[in-house]
């Protein structure tokens, strides 16, 4: 697929990521190093790297300044590869809800929206992209004490705008695992629960969409925390293993650290209920409640 083609449906983060990505090999294959190729754009080897990696803004300017280093001489290509700078600068629809969203999730949300596949591990509560507008008001409401009306129903909002990729007409791959614990988490109460779990009943009925469940009486521990895996099917796209902290967040993207997160992913998928089972774990206890 094209560069033009494969940008075509994403947004502007993963824009600047197919377009780093193609930098990077034209400068590997010329036998150019990040040095040189920074010095040519009157930056620095580190400004290269974080082009390449989709982290910063393109100029138009540097872009040509660099397919012309890397000798990229093709009119139609060079043009193809510039115009992804104006499409990287494009708002992403999440942009309406930058009051109510910390700056390092903005890339989150562009990437999940593009990814081909999602693996997660939840500690805590359900996956956002399965919560329930009432779940997820209690978990915005209790992670937020102080926040007003306005300001909750905006972080609420956002979720359940999310979760549109679940419907669309190429959805991703969903693989959630969660604790037990978060089942028996009664945010909001005992009818948000039921509610929730009948979302999740619902949810995991469709084809493209699983949960397992790692009961009490197994480990989970081969992850200290929470994360998500995101999988492209565009090859030009790297995994990314993303993990949330309190005041930020890391964005994981080579290769021996998605071997890491991957194979963590793997062991507690084999650790967990299957799919099956889970569901049916899912209808016995909305039954006891």
């Amino acid at each position: 697929m094209t560069a033009e083609g494969t940008a075509g449906r994403a947004g502007p983060s993963v824009r600047r990521l197919i377009l780093g990505s193609q930098l990077r090999r034209m400068r590997e294959r010329a036998g150019i190093s990040c040095a040189e190729a920074g010095y040519s754009i009157r930056g620095s080897a580190s400004k290269i790297s974080r082009l390449e990696t989709g982290r910063i803004s393109f100029k138009e300017r540097d872009v040509e300044d660099l397919l012309t280093l890397y000798g990229l001489e093709d009119p139609e290509e060079r043009a193809q590869l510039v115009s992804l700078v104006a499409q990287s600068r494009q708002t992403g629809w999440w942009h309406r809800y930058n009051d109510r969203m910390p700056k390092w999730f903005e890339d989150y949300v562009g990437l999940e929206e593009a990814a081909a596949r999602i693996q997660s591990w939840e500690l805590q509560f359900v996956p956002g992209l399965m919560q329930t507008e009432e779940y997820a008001r209690a978990v915005v409401t209790h992670g937020h004490p102080r926040a007003g009306y306005d300001e909750v129903e905006r972080m609420v909002e956002l979720r359940l705008r999310r979760q549109r990729i679940l419907d669309g007409t190429h959805p991703p791959q969903l693989w959630m695992v969660v604790d037990e614990s978060v089942l028996h988490r009664a945010l909001g109460g005992v009818r948000v629960l039921k509610a929730q779990i009948d979302r999740l009943l619902e949810l995991t009925a469709l084809p493209h969409i699983s949960l397992q469940v790692i009961p009490f009486s197994r480990s989970g521990y081969v992850a200290e925390g929470s994360f998500s895996i995101l999988r492209f099917a565009e090859p030009e796209l790297p995994d990314i293993a993303y993990i949330e902290h309190l005041t930020g967040a890391l964005y994981l993207e080579r290769s021996d650290e998605i071997e890491v997160y991957g194979r963590a992913f793997d062991r507690l998928v084999v650790d967990a209920e299957t799919p099956r089972a889970s569901r049916q774990a899912l209808a016995k206890m909305r039954a006891e409640l």
